[in-house]
Order: structure tokens, then sequence, then C-alpha cells
């Protein structure tokens, strides 16, 4: 064999493989060609040597192609060593491929191969790894080594950089996640003295961003836009936060925002955490019952809301919402002094709006009447900053309380790791603020980076379903960061609504709420993406405060579908039925051990079923409720809820993979599975299925894809009905209400509960009429 030294740098520059040579078996054509161009790696195999890789190459040319078999040879020992908290990602030593065992592995270069195979590994270029704040593997191990082995002095690092009027004690942190050993206690930054409003808007002044855009705000209906820069937005903070001062609003005090995407939703919350009331945005989508449970369990001294607003062609009228709520409130003996009411002119006049003298006031009579300098109400780290309730379709809703500093500090550094954020960036959360989401990552986490935010009021689809790169090529948006029932919902509308829009200025595109399926991944990488922006895919969850798991975009291959590895500080394990922690590839629950900054720290008003619902389940580890697989590469697949895990036979199946299987069929735009009694099997499983466009329902089509699912999962995960689907439930902000597919799948019709979320409440009855189609 000839001997040939190869400069194999876009191969290996995510990696802390140290190439010493390559022998060729099959002489490259014109090999000067080869070297340094973009590669793709169609197989691999083990050698039976330890420190010896096999790779075939194919370069791309401008003219055909030339390749050959080429061995790699390693030096091992300067492969980065890990500990025992870092098993996750001991596989990380041996890439770029990543390949451990897998057979028929494609391994693809951002922007010059399409991701097709459901085994795809999705590299990204070597322009972006080199630009990227975390470039490669070894940077990743690097901080992640030192974020667990030494969390005080790697987040006291980072919180540094923030303003703080006192700093914490000697202690960073301290917890107790084993309910065994007392009360659950989880404390960061404890002593410390700040204000997360300061540290969003006058830092970023003080260094010179005053004129910088903070938020590019876009009405639903296209040509009405507005623009705040990062002075602006301070002026009209100070004024509302010194409205609610006038008005009695106190540090602690609580509350209620029950406001639209409008610009005034994000200041509402910088407001009130500029004097240290404690926020509480409620969705505004939520039946006034809903609401109405919210304002009792925290007494607002406040609501905040508007008269209507336009969500596509339909008008809703929220104060008549809060109305009906504030009435409910009373009854149930808490009553609201005020009713700040925002008039929302492109929706609805004044005149036409129903009012309470003496309790309503309207913003514009009131609000820019006063100063536009507020002072800062300075607070400890462990103070409480906002109460976020969970949705209530399992019982009472939980108040999951996040505190101050900790918050602040994971917020921002999540945000800016996981989209690799540039202060060039423009940034589009499609999220509303009624969510987690809104709150960490279309306020506080970008704000804190000094970023700016596009604010959307209206739905992705009007109204046309072109309308989100619209809004990306009218504002230059580099990162977008959305759903996968988005993701689904525009995939089935067709390509050419994405390809007549331009989507050139995209650099990161992320994903959020629920796991992902393959087939939905590749078309938001190969038609959104153009085949070259990474997908930050997120796991994380209300009570997670941020990103737990994460792909960084230019540190590793992604793999379509999987939320790939921990961020910095967090320690995830799976256990079994016992608790007990599983090595390896492995399938389970999925917990995290130790504490991290933006953990919240109690339910409000309930801290005992804060224990029994997170800690006692697995005493020792924060149980996050999601199942979750771990791949022998150590990637990360999250596979829904547990309590979406259907047991049939004594098969347990978590909905998301039949519905990911389902999904993959070239008819099947999407779905959603739930399970119902069986008398034979325990349960069965049901699915519903939305076909795309034009796609006939059929007795053919419902074999075929009962058969997809046999062929990928196995005969017992076969679904016992296909339930044809013109749509799902869906609430505005994207979230399928399964409690209510659960309902229709029983033929519980008259148990179908609150349906006042829904984006198109329509969607129920035509679900009912197929019932037995």
């Amino acid at each position: 064999m000839d001997r040939c030294s190869c400069n194999l740098n876009l191969l290996t520059s995510q990696t802390p493989l140290n190439p010493i040579f390559v022998t060729s078996s099959a002489s490259f054509s014109n090999q000067p060609s080869i070297i340094g161009k973009p590669c793709r790696l169609f197989r691999s195999r083990n050698l039976n040597h330890p420190s010896v890789g096999y790779w075939e190459l194919w370069g791309r040319r401008n003219s055909g192609r030339s390749g050959g078999r080429v061995v790699v040879m390693a030096d091992k020992s300067k492969y980065p060593t890990t500990c025992n908290h870092l098993r996750h990602v001991e596989s990380m030593a041996t890439l770029p491929s990543g390949a451990g065992n897998i057979s028929h592995l494609n391994a693809v270069i951002l922007g010059e191969a399409l991701a097709s195979e459901e085994n795809d590994h999705v590299f990204p270029s070597q322009h972006f790894s080199q630009q990227a704040l975390v470039p490669s593997p070894d940077k990743y191990l690097e901080m992640y080594k030192r974020s667990i082995e030494d969390p005080a002095g790697f987040w006291s690092d980072i919180a540094s950089h923030f303003y703080w009027k006192e700093k914490w004690g000697q202690q960073v942190y301290s917890e107790n996640l084993d309910i065994r050993k007392g009360n659950i206690n989880i404390e960061w930054f404890k002593g410390g003295v700040t204000n997360i409003c300061y540290n969003c808007l006058d830092r970023n002044i003080d260094a010179g961003n005053g004129d910088k855009i903070a938020i590019y705000w876009e009405g639903n209906d296209p040509g009405f836009d507005a623009t705040l820069t990062y002075s602006e937005l301070l002026h009209k903070v100070c004024q509302l936060a010194n409205y609610l001062k006038d008005i009695g609003v106190r540090k602690g005090d609580a509350v209620v925002i029950y406001l639209p995407m409008l610009m005034e939703l994000p200041m509402a919350m910088l407001a009130c955490s500029r004097i240290g009331a404690v926020h509480s945005v409620v969705f505004a989508g939520f039946s006034s019952e809903s609401l109405a449970q919210r304002i009792i369990d925290c007494k607002p001294k406040v609501v905040i809301t508007c008269n209507a607003v336009r969500r596509g062609s339909k008008v809703i009228q929220l104060k008549d919402i809060v109305d009906a709520a504030l009435t409910e409130s009373t009854q149930n003996g808490i009553s609201v002094d005020a009713c700040l009411t925002y008039e929302n002119q492109l929706a609805m006049n004044r005149e036409t709006t129903k009012w309470q003298e003496g309790r309503d006031i309207w913003w514009q009579d009131v609000v820019p009447k006063y100063p536009t300098t507020c002072a800062v109400e300075w607070v400890d780290a462990e103070d409480p900053l906002f109460l976020l309730y969970t949705s209530g379709s399992t019982g009472k809703p939980k108040g999951v309380l996040h505190t101050t500093g900790g918050y602040m500090v994971y917020t921002a550094t999540t945000f800016k790791y996981a989209f690799d954020y540039k202060p060039s960036d423009i940034y589009w959360c499609t999220a509303d603020c009624g969510w987690i989401t809104g709150h960490s990552y279309v306020t506080y986490g970008p704000m804190l980076n000094g970023a700016t935010v596009v604010v959307y009021e209206g739905a992705p689809n009007y109204p046309d379903p072109g309308r989100c790169w619209e809004i990306v090529d009218k504002y230059k948006v580099t990162i977008f960061y959305t759903a996968p029932t988005l993701v689904r919902s525009l995939m089935r509308d067709g390509n050419e609504y994405v390809t007549c829009y331009s989507r050139k200025s995209l650099r990161v595109l992320g994903s959020v709420g629920e796991p992902i399926n393959p087939s939905a991944w590749r078309w938001f990488y190969n038609v959104v993406g153009d085949s070259r922006c990474p997908i930050s895919d997120t796991w994380w969850q209300t009570e997670t405060g941020g990103f737990m798991i994460t792909p960084l975009p230019g540190a590793w291959p992604q793999k379509p579908g999987s939320a790939t590895f921990p961020f910095f500080g967090v320690q995830p394990v799976i256990v079994d039925e016992k608790g007990i922690e599983i090595e390896g590839e492995c399938s389970g629950y999925l917990c995290v051990k130790s504490s991290w900054p933006g953990a919240f720290r109690t339910l409000y008003g309930d801290h005992e079923r804060y224990e029994t619902t997170y800690f006692k389940a697995f005493p020792g580890y924060y149980f996050s409720g999601d199942g979750c697989s771990r791949d022998r590469d150590g990637y990360h697949w999250l596979t829904g809820r547990v309590d979406d895990v259907i047991n049939v036979s004594g098969h347990r199946i978590g909905t998301a993979e039949v519905e990911s299987a389902l999904v993959s069929h070239p008819q099947c735009a999407e779905a959603a599975v739930v399970g119902v009694e069986h008398e034979v099997k325990g349960q069965g499983i049901y699915a519903f299925v939305t076909l795309v466009g034009g796609v006939p329902y059929s007795e053919e089509l419902r074999k075929s894809l009962v058969l997809a699912v046999r062929n990928q999962i196995g005969a017992f995960a076969a679904p016992d009905k296909i339930h044809w689907a013109p749509g799902l439930p869906k609430t505005r902000s994207g979230k399928i209400m399964r409690r209510i597919l659960r309902k229709i799948a029983s033929k519980q019709f008259d148990e179908l509960g609150d349906t006042s979320t829904l984006a198109d409440p329509n969607v129920v009855d035509q679900l009912i009429a197929l019932a037995d189609c």
C-alpha cells in the first residue's frame, strides 16, 4: 500500500481524534482535490486494532467524484479521559464517526448533502464550527467536566459577568434532592443581591447598546409592525413599573398578566421584575375558569390584559374572559381591585369594550403619564421572580415557582451556547410568553444577552403557510426556534410555501416542546434550513427553567430526533422502575442528580406536592416524568411522558415512538397516539392520523399505516384503531390536547371538559363525526 499524508481536518475538526498518517489501498485520482474538501463517510468497521479506523471516502469535485479506501491511524493516548460522571459522553472520544457499532452509518456535511436516512449523522460545517462558541467535543468536554466537578467555580465565573449589588456568600449553592434526608431544598447564589430587569436593560444600555433594537414586533396582519430599542423599552418598562408602585404593588406581591403577544407582554414582565413583584403570566387562550383558578391561588394585586386580539381572521375578546374570571374569583373570596387594560385598536376599540368603573383602567390613559425612570428594587437571588401554572388537565394547576439569581444565570447561559448566539443575530422564538419557553427564550434569556428579538402576534399560517418565512426574510432572522407541531403543520402544507422565500439569513434552527420525529427533523433541516443550519433540538421543562439536554450547534454531529448530550452542569441519569441507574445503551425513566441554577424551588403554597411529584418516586433524584433512551453512542432520545406510555400485553411503549413510526409513512402528515382499555391486552393503541393534503381515506392506506408501525417497532405496537383526523385538537401555542383525544377514543363525548384553549374547537366535532369511520 502507498502511504500518503492526508489532511482530514474536515472530518476531525469536530473531535479529539488525532490522526498520525493515512495509508491508502486505492489511490485517489487527482489526490490533491480530496485534501481538505468535503468528504462523505459511507461506512466504517472495526479492523480489530485499537487505534485504527477504516473509512471509505468520496471526495466531491466539480466533475464527477473520486474515492478510495483509507486507513486512519490515531494515537489513542491523546484521547481525552473521562470519569464516571462523563460516562454518557465517553463515546464522543471516537468522533467524528460516532458510529460505535451502528451499521450503515451515513455522515453528512451540512450544506453538502441531504440528511436522508434514519440513522444519519449530520455534521456542522467546518466554517460553522470554527466560528462557534463551543467548536468541538474537546471544548465541550473540558467545560462540561468542570461544570460537574467544580459547579461552584464554574457557575460563579459565569455569574460574575452580570451585575450584582452585593455578591453572594462563600457557599455558592446548597441542595438536598433526597427526600429521605429531609425537606427538598435548592439554593443558588443566596445572599447575592441583583435585579433581572436591570441586567436585561440597564446593563446593556450602559454597555453602549441603548440604540440597538430590542424588539421587532410583527402584527397579526401583514404591514402592521413596530420596533423598540433597548433605551425605548427601558423607558416604557419604567413608566409601567411606576404605575404599579403607585397603585400599591410592592415587592413580593403577585401580578397576573393575561396578554397576547404584544410588546406590552414582555414589557409587563420586566416592569414587575424591576420592582420585585412576582408576575404570573397566563396564556391568553385559557378559559375564564382556568384564569380564575390562577387568580384565586396567587391572589394578585392587579390583572393586566387587553380588550381583544386578532388571531388570524378571528377576534378574541380577552376582556370578556377576564371579567368572567374576576367575577368567579370574587365569588370565591378573592377580589382584585385593578384591571389594567391595553386598548388593542387593531382588534377592538374602547367604545365597544365592556367596562366596570372603579376597577378597570385603560393603559393608554395612565401609564404614559409616569416618569421614564424608576428605581430598581434589589432582591436576593432566592427571592421569587415568577409563578407559572401548569395547564391543570390532571388536577389543580401547579404553580411552578422560579427565583431570581440562578434562573437569570442559567437562562442567559443556555441561550448563549445552545443557539451559538452572536451579537449580530436576529432571534425569533415563536412561543407565547404564557408558557415557560416565552419566559426563558423570548424575554429573559435573549435580553440578558442583549439580543434583538422578533415578537409575532398572529398565527404562523396566516394569511398563508408562508408567513413564517416572510417574517424571516423581512427581519433577516438568523436563529429560528419553534415547536415540532408547527414544523409538521408547515411540512404538510407543502415545500412551495417555504422555497418561495429566501431564508438565506438563517444560521441556526431550534426545536422545543416535544420530541421531534426524524422525518420532521430532516424536513426542517433540508427544506427550511437548506441543508446548512444545525438544529438545536432542546429538551427541558417548565420546572427546569432552561435547556437540560441540547445540541451545541458547532460541537458535534447530530442524529435527527435526538436531543444529544446534557448541558453544562446537568447530570441526566436513566433509571429502571426500582430507581437503579442503568449504564450504556438503555431505556428507562429520565432523572437528574444534583441541582442546577435554573431549577424551580417549589410549587407555590404546596411544598409537599412538590416533593411528592418530583422527588419521591426516585429518592435522590429529580424525576422529570419523561422516558428516555440512550443509544450506544451516548445520545439521548426522549420518548415522551411516562404517563403517555401504553402497556400492551406487558410491553411498555411510548406513544411518541408509535407516532414517529406513523409519521414516517409518506402519506401521513401528523399523528397522535393514546392508550385505550382493551379486554385482552390491557391497553390498546389508538392512533389519530392526519394525512397529507389531497390524500383520500382508504382501507388500503389504513393497513399500510399499521404495517409501517409493525415494520419499524414490532407487531405488538401495531395500532388497534386508525382514526382519520382532518386536524388535531391543539392550543394556539401548538400543544396537542391529548386528554381530549383520550375521551374521544373512549367515546366519552360528554366528558371532554374545557375546549376553550383550542385554536379550532370545530376539530373536536369533526373527530367525533369520524369516530366510527
